[in-house]
């Protein structure tokens, strides 16, 4: 038996070869791996330990398509928070303004990106050691003692507390051990980057256990700005984790964590990226306003620093900050009762936002102030009960979550607002806009509860049936108030309609006060079917259906405007979306179970999507949400990986994914067909004169068929380790070479996709080579060694003045890093 649990505890966190993510990369099941152990047979290959069903299992035994990614394989490459990730699974998609604008999709569907409220859920749940976190923004932190992580795709909501549409990422963390056991870890590269990492773990008494880890990173930004004469988009970041396990009992275990994470970088600001024209009065279009302004100032002559966006430059103008403060603490309660386990999480966590932004992009002073601070708490609870025997496995969970997120924001017209924004007469008059603010006072109050089980019903020894089901009930709440001032302090009403032409119309087409406090609550039904046959010793196949569910959503950052400039309070709530989702895989190993391939295809429909939408407005209403009536999904995932001997280590995976609004017929227009008087309210829309000065532009526009914002079509990753026995400085050990790279091909980030925002394709190579024996690692590493020009994002100024701004990627960065263990 002692034989046994130290081989399972060795497989399960032992992967100092593993390179990256591949696709349920398991080899042996633990009860079998255990077996070969006591009949003295060799283990033919590592065994990869998932709880993707809430329990622990061989991936491979698992009918799911999941990547895992080790905690070893994390540091290597470099990949330390959800960003970076991306790069290691190719089905996952991340892109990030900042840190809560931030979309994490799985098969192009998720998360909709988008300066647009808190009052929708996301279509991807991130839960770190079983606790949910429900927003994107609050878990992109750095990874801190991840063990490893699981990235599941497809609909989770018969296992997991909260349902989520597109998949999960699963962290789990290094825990508590009662042997004494330490490591450290030590990089330094260049852009002044530094990052240090500790953990420390071992016995307090015979039944208590504690470990605590802690993690800082910083980086100098990689965009000069000219005008603060500072490096922007930095990197300040640190991290604590702290745990307490008491162990009273073989059969009773209580783990206390508590958690604190700290960004504090100078960004996020943009670059000028290049300029496409709109259906404006061309006068009306950025490089004329530009004129206009500089003309209105003599001697101003401005100009953005550079029209390159890989020469790194910008000019913003407007104070800059990401404050992001994460933390929190749970109790999670393991009780084996001899006929099952009965497991309780209890949390609460907060995320604190600060941010400030330039929000016109420039330096010119049109938006002089842009900020929208939030504070948010969560609670949640869960409660499984899980049941294995010879002919059934099943499990049973309750969840609930409350959540309240306040937020205060306030937006500013500065000097230049004026000529740029207004028309005639009134656009040489800057008093017009100069100050003109919009204050902002918004909550949301979200209740869930709900009850999931599934069960496996091992029918014969290849065929088993896994049926689940989820019954939930989901409230919302909001309310936001927008207050107008002018530059003289003044509130302003624009209720009844003021007269056309009159400085008070000018204000109201900017800004306009509103009230609203959305409310709605919904109860779903869903359900999954699962069918998986092992036609051989290493060849599992599955298909699986899926009835899902994404719970209604709630506009909580105002309301966009009417035709007529009045609110369109019908947008005030969205539908829940309908799921459904088919899919088929094959799981096999060969080689004598060193090398692992296993391939996926699946549909993904979706009625009533919730998609983020821009309808071009200037103001605070940046976003917001809407209905799309179909979204469709499909593609092929295929994963490999190959030990063929201990000197060698190679990966290599790919997705397709064909992800299309299906039917959206009222989506409002990208910029080329937008900013011009609008065509006949009874009219039928005219799409045949994009980026024409002038010309009519549609009300809103039928995009079906198009794709989806964030997806590319195609994506891959790869990596290839060798290593040889060398003895260095009498030390023992292993010097080792590996390369890792992945591929995207191109995007668009627009959710109307747009000729201006499509992001192009690219390919990133990284280098890393060092020598580890026991208990060290030292290596140098290199990534985009081939300093490869991207952006990581493309942004639409407001206005539809043609203006686009962006993100470029991380050029060539080099460094070197030593880790440590005992």
């Amino acid at each position: 038996m002692i034989v046994r649990s130290l081989l399972l505890a060795t497989a399960a966190s032992a992967s100092i070869l593993a390179p990256a993510a591949f696709a349920q990369d398991a080899s042996t099941a633990p009860a079998e791996a255990a077996e070969q152990a006591d009949q003295g047979e060799p283990s033919r290959g590592e065994v990869i330990i998932v709880t993707a069903r809430r329990r622990q299992e061989a991936a491979q035994e698992v009918p799911l398509a999941i990547s895992v990614i080790r905690g070893d394989s994390i540091e290597s490459t470099g990949n330390f928070n959800i960003v970076k990730l991306q790069q290691l699974a190719p089905t996952l998609q991340v892109y990030t303004s900042n840190p809560r604008n931030t979309s994490v999709n799985i098969r192009g569907l998720g998360v909709p990106f988008g300066l647009t409220s808190d009052g929708f859920e996301q279509g991807v749940g991130i839960y770190v050691d079983d606790v949910y976190n429900s927003r994107v923004a609050s878990a992109t932190f750095d990874f801190l003692d991840v063990a490893q992580v699981e990235v599941l795709r497809g609909p989770q909501g018969t296992l997991y507390g909260k349902n989520t549409t597109a998949g999960a990422i699963n962290i789990t963390t290094n825990q508590p051990t009662f042997d004494f056991e330490g490591r450290a870890e030590l990089t330094v590269g260049n852009l002044n980057y530094k990052q240090a990492k500790a953990a420390i773990s071992g016995p307090l008494t015979d039944k208590i256990a504690a470990r605590l880890a802690i993690a800082s990173t910083s980086r100098r930004g990689t965009i000069y700005n000219v005008a603060s004469g500072q490096w922007i988009n930095e990197q300040d970041n640190l991290g604590l984790r702290g745990q307490l396990l008491f162990q009273p009992t073989e059969d009773l275990s209580i783990t206390l964590s508590g958690d604190y994470s700290r960004q504090d970088p100078e960004c996020c600001g943009t670059v000028f990226v290049r300029v496409g024209t709109t259906q404006r009065a061309l006068n009306r279009q950025y490089d004329a306003l530009v004129a206009a302004v500089n003309a209105a100032n003599p001697g101003r002559n401005y100009a953005v620093p550079s029209r390159n966006p890989y020469d790194r430059l910008t000019d913003l103008d407007s104070s800059l900050n990401a404050g992001n403060k994460i933390g929190g603490a749970s109790a999670k309660v393991k009780w084996d009762l001899g006929s099952g386990t009965l497991t309780s999480v209890t949390a609460w966590r907060f995320w604190d936002w600060k941010p400030e932004n330039d929000r016109d992009f420039t330096g010119l002073s049109i938006v002089s102030l842009s900020q929208n601070p939030s504070q948010q708490d969560q609670y949640s609870q869960e409660f499984r009960y899980n049941y294995t025997s010879d002919q059934f496995d099943f499990v049973l969970g309750a969840f609930g979550f409350k959540q309240r997120i306040d937020t205060q924001g306030t937006e500013q017209q500065g000097a230049d607002a004026s000529r740029w924004s207004l028309t005639g007469t009134q656009a040489a008059n800057a008093a017009i806009l100069n100050g003109l603010t919009a204050s902002n006072t918004q909550y949301l109050k979200s209740t869930s509860a709900a009850l999931f089980g599934q069960v496996s019903w091992k029918v014969t020894d290849a065929l088993t049936i896994q049926p689940g089901a989820r019954v939930n009930y989901d409230k919302k709440s909001g309310f936001y108030e927008r207050i107008v001032t002018n530059g003289a302090g003044q509130v302003i009403s624009c209720t009844p309609t003021p007269a056309a032409g009159s400085v008070l119309a000018a204000q109201c087409g900017v800004y306009q006060p509103q009230v609203s406090s959305p409310s709605d609550s919904a109860w779903n039904f869903t359900y999954d079917f699962n069918v998986n046959y092992k036609f051989a010793r290493d060849i599992l196949g599955y298909a699986t259906y899926a009835k899902s569910f994404k719970t209604l959503g709630i506009n909580q950052n105002g309301l966009p405007l009417n035709a007529d400039n009045t609110v369109n309070y019908d947008a005030g709530t969205v539908k829940p979306e309908s799921v459904n989702h088919f899919e088929i895989g094959l799981k096999t190993q060969f080689l004598d179970r060193r090398a692992t391939f296993n391939l996926s295809a699946f549909r993904t429909e979706i009625k009533n999507f919730q998609a983020t939408v821009n309808g071009g407005q200037f103001g605070t209403v940046r976003g917001y949400l809407a209905n799309a009536e179909k979204v469709r999904s499909q593609g092929i995932e295929a994963d490999f990986k190959v030990t063929p001997n201990e000197r060698l280590s190679a990966y290599a995976n790919a997705a397709y994914t064909d992800a299309k609004y299906k039917k959206f017929t009222n989506a409002p227009c990208p910029p080329e067909l937008s900013g011009g008087t609008l065509q006949g309210a009874n009219a039928t829309p005219d799409y045949s004169q994009p980026g024409v000065p002038g010309a009519l532009s549609p009300r809103q526009c039928d995009i079906s068929g198009q794709a989806l914002p964030g997806v590319s079509k195609w994506a891959f990753s790869y990596g290839v380790e060798v290593n040889a026995p060398v003895t260095l400085l009498a030390k023992e050990g292993q010097a080792y070479l590996g390369v890792d790279g992945n591929y995207r091909s191109e995007w668009n980030s627009n959710a109307s996709p747009s000729i201006y925002t499509e992001v192009k394709g690219y390919a990133l190579t990284n280098f890393r080579a060092g020598f580890r024996g026991d208990g060290f690692d030292v290596f140098g590493w290199v990534r985009n060694a081939f300093d490869v020009n991207y952006i990581d994002l493309l942004q639409v100024a407001p206005g539809n003045v043609g203006l686009i701004a962006g993100q470029p990627g991380d050029p060539r960065t080099w460094g070197m890093t030593i880790k440590g263990s005992f």
